[in-house]
C-alpha cells in the first residue's frame, strides 16, 4: 500500500495519475496548503522542504518527496513508462517540466490567475514565457507523438497536469494543433481521468 500526501494541484495530480496508470493501490492524505499543513512538524519529517506531493511506500518502507523523483521511483518500481533504452530523452523532458515548464506556468498562475492587477511586469513577463512554452511544446510535438518519442512516458505524465490548467493561462490551447492533439489523446486515458479527479470526483481535464 502507498500513502500519497498531496493537494489538488498539478504536482499532486502527476502522482495520482501515475499511480492509476501503474495500477497500484493507494490512499490519499490531504495536505491543506491554505491552512499551512505543509509546515507542520509531522509533515516536515517526510518532506523537508514542506512541499507536496510525498509518498510512503509501505511495501518497501521508503518515503519519497519531490514529484519528479516520485515519478522515477514508481516507474522503476513498476517497470512502466520509463523505457531503459530511452531514459536519456525521457529524463531531459521530465527535467524540463520540473525546472522550467512547471515553475514558469506556476508563476503565471500567481500573477495572472490569483493576483491580477497587482504587478503589470509580473503578468506580462510570465504570460510571454508561458506562451513561449506552448510554442516550444507544440514544435516538439510536431516531430514526436509524445514528448520523449513515440511512447507515452513519465515525461508526459509530469507535464500534462500543467497544460490541463490552460483555462487559467488565457493563451488559447487550440491555437497549437500539435499540443492540442497530445493533450486530447492523454485526456482520454482512463487512468488519467481517475487520477485527475483524485480529490474531486466531478473534476475532469477541461476541453481545449
Amino acid at each position: 500500500m502507498i500513502e500519497l500526501f498531496s493537494a489538488n494541484t498539478p504536482n499532486g495530480k502527476k502522482i495520482s495519475i501515475m499511480l492509476e496508470e501503474i495500477g497500484y493501490k493507494f490512499t490519499v492524505i490531504k495536505v491543506d496548503l491554505d491552512k499551512g499543513d505543509q509546515f507542520k512538524p509531522e509533515f516536515k519529517k517526510i518532506s523537508p522542504l514542506s512541499k507536496i506531493p510525498v509518498i510512503i511506500d509501505h511495501n518497501s518502507d521508503k518515503t519519497v518527496f519531490e514529484s519528479g523523483a516520485i515519478l522515477i521511483y514508481l516507474a522503476e518500481k513498476s517497470g512502466k513508462f520509463y523505457d531503459k533504452e530511452n531514459r536519456l530523452e525521457i529524463n531531459q523532458w521530465l527535467m524540463a517540466q520540473m525546472g522550467y515548464i512547471g515553475p514558469m506556468l506556476g508563476q503565471h498562475h500567481q500573477f495572472h490567475h490569483y493576483n491580477p492587477g497587482k504587478s503589470k511586469f509580473g503578468e506580462e513577463r510570465y504570460f510571454k514565457i508561458s506562451e513561449r512554452i506552448y510554442k516550444e511544446l507544440d514544435e516538439r510535438l510536431s516531430k514526436s507523438k509524445f514528448l520523449s518519442g513515440d511512447s507515452y512516458t513519465i515525461a508526459d505524465i509530469g507535464t500534462f497536469p500543467w497544460i490541463a490548467r490552460h483555462e487559467w493561462h488565457d493563451i488559447g490551447l487550440k491555437r497549437f494543433k500539435n499540443l492540442t492533439r497530445w493533450y486530447v489523446e492523454i485526456s482520454k486515458r482512463d487512468a488519467v481521468k481517475k487520477g485527475f479527479s483524485f480529490m474531486n470526483k466531478d473534476e475532469y481535464p477541461p476541453s481545449p
